[in-house]
């Protein structure tokens, strides 16, 4: 094992292509003294491909989720899983022998075939359904945070368990819900073809609607309230360009 710490003040980001799939093999509780603050010690196994330039200190998305190695060797690594991030995350559901879906941190000259993820997992949703079409599946999840729906739009990109995944169909609401379909290649791929309705999956919703959203709110927010002539404008084009279709 490599006895050295890499630090970065960079920030760290993934794609959205999940490189293997990893087994956890043992879970193991934190200190839990005011000093330790408690947590779970995951070992996460048979993901070799992934762990050839390792470093300590490496962030790994295990299911999304964005985690610091403490420990590894030619075939396992540890990383360290904070009460906040069981709590927010499908972590705290893992158990020995579940697998989970594993990408390493962009490097320089890393390919963005999916899209900019940044490993901070937004809220779970629940599968409420698995639905085969051809040799695909549909999976109709509905987020434990409804809010979030605001953000996911049809034909945009939505992070589950760490895949980057193209949105198929959205239905906004109390009830709302969004889909998503595997291909044949992608169920191979990835641990969430073998879940279940009713199991959860991390998820984490495209940076872009929110930096927009938060633009906007800015620029109506700020001196004198904005050019609501303008946001006038635009509702009135996008309401005549759906009467007239």
């Amino acid at each position: 094992m490599r006895q050295f710490l890499r630090t970065s003040t960079t920030t760290i980001m993934f794609t959205g292509l999940v490189e293997t799939i990893g087994t956890v093999t043992a879970l193991e509780p934190l200190d839990t003294s005011s000093s330790g603050g408690g947590g779970t010690s995951l070992t996460i196994s048979d993901c070799e491909e992934i762990l050839t330039d390792a470093h300590l200190g490496d962030s790994i998305a295990v299911n999304g989720t964005c985690l610091t190695v403490t420990a590894f060797d030619k075939t396992w690594f540890k990383v360290g899983c904070a009460p906040e991030t069981l709590r927010r995350t499908n972590l705290g559901s893992l158990t020995k022998g579940s697998y989970v879906n594993l990408e390493r941190a962009v490097s320089a000259d890393t390919r963005m075939g999916g899209h900019f993820v940044q490993g901070h997992v937004d809220t779970v949703a629940e599968i409420l359904s698995v639905t085969p079409d051809g040799n695909s599946l549909v999976f109709r999840l509905q987020p434990r945070d409804r809010s979030i729906l605001r953000y996911v739009v049809e034909k945009g990109y939505v992070t589950l368990d760490g895949a980057s995944l193209t949105v198929t169909n959205v239905v906004d609401g109390e009830d709302g819900y969004w889909e998503v379909m595997l291909i044949a290649y992608t169920q191979e791929k990835v641990v969430t073809a073998s879940k279940k309705p009713g199991d959860l999956v991390n998820v984490e919703i495209d940076i872009v609607g929110k930096y927009v959203e938060k633009s906007v709110q800015g620029y109506f927010a700020g001196a004198g309230g904005g050019d609501f002539a303008i946001l006038e404008k635009m509702v009135h084009r996008i309401v005549d360009e759906k009467l007239n279709k």
